[in-house]
């Protein structure tokens, strides 16, 4: 079963954006120093985390924004 699920820890400034349930030994791939994605054993991606994301203007009060400013975010730092 799949389910989405965004959490942001305003402490950390940092928004993480879980793709898949379940607990995985998982390879992560540095794209920056503020992005980071998980991969499961079948190299599906798992998990992302963005470190100072309130810089992206991502918080826990617009969560909507996230994977529009996550996907900008991505490609430039890839």
């Amino acid at each position: 079963m799949r389910a989405m699920r965004i959490t942001y820890d305003s402490e950390a400034d940092a928004i993480s954006i879980r793709l898949r349930e379940g607990h995985f030994e998982c390879r992560t791939v540095r794209l920056s120093d503020d992005i980071a994605l998980d991969f499961a054993p079948d190299e599906q991606l798992i998990a992302i985390e963005v470190l100072g994301a309130s810089e992206l203007g991502i918080t826990e009060d617009h969560p909507e924004v996230v994977l529009e400013r996550l996907e900008g975010v991505i490609a430039e730092a890839a």
